[in-house]
């Protein structure tokens, strides 16, 4: 076949053939992919190697807490929360306490809310370190992770020796802590603060300006700060956009208004920034910690909340009448005043909210958790469209997309 007639052929062929015409493939990333490191898929139409569109899915572990919720008493719900971002339960236990203290108009002890505050920064510490270290995994760093991994343990040693639970804690009551700290608790709480700000500075060495790394997390990933407002961003994520804002300083709770610490802030909103703001976070946590030991108020523990304060062990075993309180206050037998509130802490990935719907009965009328990773999950698509898949992952892990707290 001559040239001429050959070139004739394939113009005929470019002629009929139309751009929508391009094969694309279908790449189901989850719901069980290790990669996405939760149980949630996303069904991705690839060109090769770069995004075209992505569909989430979410559901897969979704236990209906909101409508258990209406059907359990208010000391009940405490160990739903824990199962929300169960990277960090005691601020989802603190967070919901503080809600119904709202609602029943509770005065909560100085003592008990700086006791709070020291378990709330330990637990976003280990929330931090998880995202973090998974984040330097997806860039293939593991040692940093196994190394890091020792000191989240002796955080949920730390919470051991305070509740008796390490990961899911329902730890603290409504009214203030079931305890004080036992010296155990204590010695643990030192040893931290001595021994991880070193950890940290040499994973710090390790990871954050090395080439690979930031060659792969810097522009990967990005979120405008127009478009985190857009889709509702709070925490991290919205911080490393460049927007500065944390509900401990908007809307101080539990005597944060107190302490003296600084809010990190990103530029470009990519994994990058993602990562340095929450390593940045944990630096000032211990420094949350260091305060709240330093100025520890004396007094009780726990408000003078007897209907909803559940009675001393010793006494329940020991007395009828405290046994009875003990059943009336588990069972919701208790006044509960009607009304409806709204409370929020500054959760490991946000605002972390409660809204609470009472008819005055033993259970809510309606509860509802705003969760930070249901909100800006939506805007993962988006984010990662246009893009290669592997950027894909690390981008799922610097968002620290937690199925539990997605799912609810």
């Amino acid at each position: 076949m001559s040239k001429q007639k050959q070139k004739a052929i394939d113009q005929d062929i470019l002629a009929v053939q139309k751009p929508e015409e391009k094969e694309y493939s279908t790449l189901n990333l989850g719901p069980t992919h290790p990669a996405t490191h939760g149980i949630f898929q996303n069904i991705l139409k690839m060109d090769g190697e770069i995004i075209v569109e992505a569909e989430p899915t979410v559901g897969y572990i979704h236990r209906a807490f909101e409508k258990i919720a209406e059907h359990k008493p208010y000391n009940q719900i405490t160990p739903l929360t824990d199962r929300l971002n169960y990277c960090s339960s005691p601020i989802n236990n603190m967070g919901w306490h503080m809600t119904v203290e709202k609602l029943i108009g509770a005065t909560i002890p100085k003592r008990a809310e700086y006791m709070r505050v020291i378990i709330m920064e330990l637990a976003r510490i280990s929330d931090h370190i998880v995202c973090n270290t998974v984040i330097a995994v997806d860039t293939g760093a593991m040692t940093g992770f196994l190394y890091l991994f020792q000191w989240r343990e002796l955080i949920y040693e730390i919470f051991e020796a305070i509740c008796g639970a390490r990961l899911t804690t329902n730890i603290g009551r409504i009214g203030g802590m079931e305890r004080d700290f036992s010296p155990v608790a204590w010695a643990k709480i030192d040893k931290f603060l001595k021994e991880f700000p070193a950890a940290l500075r040499e994973f710090d060495s390790l990871v954050t300006r090395n080439r690979i790394f930031m060659d792969r997390t810097i522009k990967c990933g990005p979120v405008s700060a127009e478009m985190a407002l857009a889709y509702g961003f709070t925490g991290p994520n919205l911080r490393a956009a460049g927007v500065d804002y944390d509900v401990r300083v908007a809307n101080p709770y539990s005597s944060y208004g107190d302490f003296d610490f600084k809010i990190p802030i990103g530029t470009g909103g990519d994994v990058f920034d993602r990562y340095m703001v929450r390593h940045e976070e944990m630096w000032e946590s211990m420094g949350i910690i260091q305060q709240a030991i330093k100025n520890m108020p004396d007094g009780p523990f726990h408000g003078d909340v007897p209907d909803f304060y559940l009675p001393p062990k010793e006494e329940v075993y020991n007395n009828m009448e405290a046994l009875i309180y003990h059943f009336k206050i588990v069972m919701g037998e208790m006044d509960v005043p009607k009304g409806e509130v709204y409370h929020a802490v500054e959760g490991g990935n946000g605002e972390l909210g409660f809204f609470l719907v009472s008819d005055g009965a033993r259970t809510p009328y309606r509860l509802h958790f705003r969760r930070p990773c249901f909100i800006y999950y939506q805007a993962y698509p988006e984010i990662v469209k246009g893009g290669m898949l592997s950027d894909a992952i690390l981008t799922m892990s610097s968002m620290n997309v937690i199925a539990g707290e997605l799912d609810a």
